[in-house]
């Protein structure tokens, strides 16, 4: 059953691409089914005393319905051109009838969907004219009037509910491109800056232990080019994650992608920042406990942004990082001993910005300020986290 529904999701989703790419198609489509829905009263058995379905009134209503092929690229002369020859069926030939204004209908929900308020304006001052002018050459029925006015008013709603409904997906879209855009800021501002902060520190230090201490000129120099291959790797899952939606997009397989560092990268981190002389102590509290991969990668971003913003900014010799497993939540705290806050406006830049958003994301909060007694410079974190039975599930 399942593979059932699949096939056909697969085949309504083709359709739907196709129709996209050729609204050309859907157009002739639909005026395939209003002939069809017009020949009804020409094949079905008709009673004596009934005008007669003959050839030329046949070929007449076909007439009425050509236009609708055109219906998006000049709906209002549309308009006219249906009203046109409907009312030349109506006059010059005495056929059968219709139990709905098939064509007219259509044109009246593409103009409320597709066109602007000039063009509706016109429609409505058309149809003012059009509609009692129709009834009065038909019956010239109260009844008849009303049933049409009712359901030209029913397809004018319909219509400006779709063109609603289609700005509302539009506006979605344009928040979830906004957003996708904001998140890819903010996986590259944590990488590279990390990466060129953690890069400059070494650099730095390079010439003097040249001097004083070869090997740790060579150690320096092995760990600015771990730091670069690591900013490297990253990138390329990030972007490979980007190019497999193109691709998939496209029709072709791709390779799975690897997925965003998590806890398990965490020590080759901290391990990094050590090699820049920086004294990094980690430690963890409560049970530890797996977390989904996507908060784990959380976890790691902050973490690097809090070290980054150590590196570059605390003018400190240590900092601590450590995880608090509780019952419910994890607690990420990293602490330094450098110069602390500075006073001034704002409240961090573009990556302790970031901290807080990736917080927000889980649901949970973020607070960077002064150390404990005063001292130094803190990121503290706090998301929920569900019970290791949850994750495993």
């Amino acid at each position: 059953m399942g593979g059932i529904r699949n096939d056909l999701r697969g085949w309504w989703e083709r359709g739907r691409a196709l129709t996209a790419a050729n609204p050309l198609v859907v157009d002739v489509g639909i005026a395939l089914f209003v002939q069809c829905a017009m020949t009804m009263p020409f094949v079905v058995p008709r009673a004596a005393g009934l005008p007669p379905a003959t050839w030329g009134a046949y070929g007449l209503s076909t007439l009425t319905v050509l236009p609708l092929v055109w219906r998006r690229r000049a709906p209002v002369a549309v308009l006219f051109a249906v009203l046109a020859t409907n009312a030349l069926y109506g006059l010059a030939v005495d056929g059968p009838g219709q139990p709905l204004p098939y064509t007219g209908l259509v044109v009246v929900y593409t103009i409320a969907a597709l066109s602007p308020v000039r063009k509706r304006l016109v429609t409505g001052g058309v149809l003012l004219v059009a509609v009692p002018v129709g009834v009065w050459l038909n019956t010239r029925s109260a009844r008849e009037l009303a049933f049409s006015v009712f359901v030209f008013a029913a397809a004018y709603v319909l219509g400006r509910l779709t063109d609603a409904r289609q700005r509302a997906n539009r506006v979605e879209a344009e928040q979830a491109a906004a957003r996708e855009r904001a998140r890819i800021a903010r996986e590259m501002h944590d990488i590279l800056s990390h990466a060129v902060s953690l890069m400059i520190v070494q650099a730095e230090a390079g010439p003097v232990a040249v001097r004083a201490a070869p090997e740790r000129a060579e150690a320096a120099f092995d760990a600015i080019s771990a730091t670069g291959r690591d900013a490297m790797t990253q990138l390329r899952r990030m972007l490979g994650v980007l190019r497999e939606g193109a691709e998939e997009s496209d029709g072709r397989d791709t390779a799975p992608r690897a997925p965003q560092p998590g806890l398990a990268e965490l020590p080759g981190l901290l391990e990094r920042v050590r090699s820049g002389g920086l004294d990094v102590v980690y430690g963890t509290a409560g049970a530890v406990r797996p977390v989904p991969d996507v908060i784990g990668a959380t976890v790691f971003r902050v973490v690097q942004e809090a070290l980054t913003n150590t590196l570059r900014h605390a003018g400190a010799r240590s900092v601590t990082v450590r995880l608090t497993y509780g019952d419910s939540e994890l607690d990420v705290r990293v602490t330094d001993d450098g110069r602390g806050p500075q006073p001034g406006p704002g409240g961090g830049g573009h990556g302790l910005i970031g901290v807080r958003e990736r917080a927000a994301v889980h649901g949970g909060t973020a607070v960077v300020g002064a150390g404990p007694d005063g001292r130094g410079f803190e990121v503290r974190v706090r998301i929920p986290v569900p019970a290791a039975a949850e994750v495993a599930r």
